[in-house]
């Protein structure tokens, strides 16, 4: 037998005598274990909500009561307490409203601490299906990552009191149309264009017919920071006309604008008239002190 053929199905009696087609791969096999970073979705299959509950004292806000509502414009979201007062809330459960995606999962901190989105797809009234965001604000902890699907009455995390105890312990709830918002509010219209009131929307849509389907629901839509981004809308800048162009001036400046370009009268016909002297004799006078001074210019010029 040729030595290779004996290393290759020698007995594996220690490290350095294993066979020989362990040491080749050894590479391959250590290859596949570096893990491989998965590519961001752009879609999440998920089902269609079934209806929507409230997102503490499920499935109807038992033990909890609305301490700040929502106005367009100013409070963006509805503020849930319990009935105990204070802190007694801190760390009871926060659960999902209906089925969705996990869209954000993360510690935003300035002023808004441990928050989730989820989003969910429905079918209205009319038939057709829509999306929307449901956000958690301040919550103490989070028990939901991204991209996970979440159903209907699941646990999100507890009720928290924002980054560094800012607040009394609740929870911040919203309801959004806009799936662009993400944790950008200033950059879009705070009003019902972009928002549902979160009660109003609960109690139209707390049942809604059970489909036995799946929906791609639409991920990653949330812009980035970006000190290159004003609008999503091209500014369209349209060019005068020459008639635009051409400035509009007082008719005395016309004038003498006129008489530069050669299109008006002459310079003595334009030229405003000098106001009569009162006294005739301080008018000789100048004039005779020009002719003096008009003579001795002469003088030197033919020296």
């Amino acid at each position: 037998m040729s030595p290779i053929l004996r290393q290759l199905f020698a007995p594996a009696t220690g490290f350095f005598r294993r066979p020989f087609f362990l040491w080749v791969a050894l590479p391959f096999v250590a290859a596949l274990s570096v893990p491989v970073a998965k590519a961001a979705p752009n879609s999440i299959p998920c089902d269609l909500a079934d209806g929507f509950d409230y997102p503490v004292g499920r499935p109807d806000a038992v033990g909890y009561y609305k301490a700040r509502g929502f106005w367009p414009n100013g409070h963006l979201g509805e503020d849930w307490n319990g009935r105990g007062g204070g802190n007694t809330d801190l760390g009871d459960p926060v659960t999902c409203a209906g089925d969705g995606v996990v869209v954000y999962s993360d510690d935003f901190k300035a002023g808004w601490g441990n928050v989730i989105i989820v989003r969910h797809a429905y079918r209205e009234r009319n038939g057709r299906i829509y999306f929307i965001d449901t956000l958690y604000g301040h919550l103490d902890k989070r028990m939901a990552k991204l991209y996970d699907r979440v159903k209907r009455g699941e646990q999100l995390g507890t009720i928290g009191r924002g980054p560094h105890n800012m607040y009394y312990a609740h929870l911040h709830f919203e309801v959004r149309k806009n799936l662009s918002i993400g944790m950008k509010r200033s950059n879009y219209a705070q009003d019902y264009s972009n928002y549902h009131s979160p009660t109003h929307f609960i109690d139209a849509n707390r049942r809604l017919r059970k489909e036995f389907r799946r929906i791609d629901i639409p991920v990653n839509t949330f812009y980035k920071d970006s000190y290159s981004y004003v609008t999503g809308t091209r500014i369209e800048i349209s060019r005068p006309t020459v008639a635009e162009a051409k400035p509009q001036v007082p008719e005395p400046v016309a004038k003498i604008m006129s008489r530069n370009d050669g299109t008006g009268g002459g310079r003595e016909a334009d030229q405003p008239k000098p106001q009569e002297e009162s006294n005739s004799d301080q008018g000789e006078g100048a004039r005779g002190l020009w002719k003096v001074i008009k003579s001795i210019f002469s003088s030197d010029e033919k020296n």
